[in-house]
């Protein structure tokens, strides 16, 4: 697998008088592993889904190896693409959500090929294939024909993670992906994560998991007010911010 580098360039977002994202701009190198910080309402889960154009944005654009995602541009304008351009663009970003999402009439295995088959053409032989091993590398190769109600938070988030590698995405999301678990369970799907870190798939994650932040990312970034205040490694984040409402917030994290 190979990541994708990401450009998010001048992007801002209002949801009515609410302005949710101020003029982000980051680039995030392919293969890298980014981890977002910031308060309930800071605007990482909104930059996220801004990525993969679950959110349309205000101004500015998001481009993966200079492709935009969602838009064509024409010299200065950007044009919206038709559904079926955008979600074929799509196929390059997976993402995993805080609630699983996972479809409750399907198993495990079936969660997982569905779309191999439907997006990628995929025979089903071959999507059956592919689902197992990726059922394996997250622990899970026998609970392939459990449905998600037979499986633990942390399964199904198992799950749900080899559901968005079956696309071999570029660029793999995670928004808050332990949040939604009974303690017990986080560390098996921070463990997953730590071993797609080392795949070579472009990361980004939005986490209160701070100290997974620490050792897993390459690079830390901290938002506030739909603005990223802060950008730098985990030892310079973490043990000498340069914003003082980065300190702020680490002191009651920490």
């Amino acid at each position: 697998m190979h990541g994708g580098e990401v450009t998010i360039h001048g992007v801002s977002k209002r949801f009515g008088q609410l302005q949710v994202l101020d003029d982000v701009t980051l680039t995030i190198p392919a293969g890298s592993v980014t981890a977002i910080l910031g308060q309930s309402g800071s605007g990482k889960s909104t930059l996220l889904r801004s990525i993969n154009h679950l959110e349309r944005v205000d101004d500015g654009f998001i481009a993966i190896d200079g492709e935009l995602i969602g838009y064509r541009q024409d010299r200065d304008t950007l044009y919206e693409l038709k559904e079926k351009d955008i979600l074929r663009r799509r196929v390059e970003v997976g993402m995993v959500f805080q609630n699983f999402n996972l479809f409750p009439h399907l198993t495990a295995l079936e969660n997982i090929v569905e779309a191999p088959i439907t997006v990628r053409g995929l025979s089903r032989d071959k999507a059956q294939a592919e689902a197992l091993e990726l059922l394996a590398r997250v622990g899970l190769a026998d609970k392939a024909r459990a449905y998600p109600r037979q499986l633990s938070g942390g399964q199904q988030q198992r799950v749900a993670i080899a559901r968005a590698l079956a696309l071999k995405p570029k660029v793999l999301l995670f928004d808050e992906p332990t949040s939604a678990l009974d303690p017990e369970l986080v560390n098996e799907v921070l463990d997953v994560i730590k071993e797609l870190a080392r795949s070579g798939t472009t990361l980004i994650i939005v986490t209160h998991e701070i100290g997974f932040a620490r050792e897993v990312a390459d690079t830390i970034v901290f938002m506030e007010g739909g603005r990223i205040l802060e950008t730098g490694t985990p030892e310079k984040v973490f043990n000498r911010p340069d914003h003082p409402r980065t300190a702020a917030f680490l002191a009651k994290v920490l």
